[in-house]
């Protein structure tokens, strides 16, 4: 019984991945979603609201280093349009930017992974890519109601 459970929650999980590929926007609100769910605990630890704690700041910024390296790739021609994308135009008109913005946020939470070892080195670095992260939402992402 247990064995064709597992068969099966394999099998729907290569379904829903090979769905997610072929279809750029549903994997790119997955992958920000991934993004907010991620920066939770951080927001938490530097509003004071939760204890610092140096593993959980790590792992979110792996997320976000590796989001910023795949993200641009989800943007491709045509997918301007459906799943109530929030992607504005300038996305596509303005690619090149848009990009840039991405590599920022990736170099961003790479070069904070190396450098924050401590609370106050958190406290310090952690804003920034937080800033690089909040870069596109001005211009690329349409604001919801």
């Amino acid at each position: 019984m247990i064995r064709h459970l597992l068969a099966a929650t394999a099998l729907l999980a290569c379904a829903t991945g090979a769905f997610a590929q072929s279809d750029p926007i549903a994997e790119r609100q997955q992958l920000m979603k991934s993004l907010s769910q991620s920066a939770r605990a951080p927001g938490a630890m530097l509003k004071g609201e939760a204890p610092f704690e140096l593993s959980a700041v790590q792992a979110t910024l792996k997320t976000f280093a590796d989001v910023g390296k795949k993200a641009p790739t989800l943007f491709p021609a045509g997918s301007n349009v459906g799943h109530d994308t929030a992607a504005m135009p300038k996305v596509w008109t303005d690619k090149a930017d848009f990009d840039a913005k991405w590599a920022k946020f990736e170099s961003e939470a790479t070069a904070a992974q190396a450098s924050i070892k401590d609370e106050a080195s958190f406290k310090a670095n952690f804003p920034g890519v937080a800033r690089a992260c909040g870069g596109c939402h001005e211009n690329y992402r349409a604001k919801k109601n």
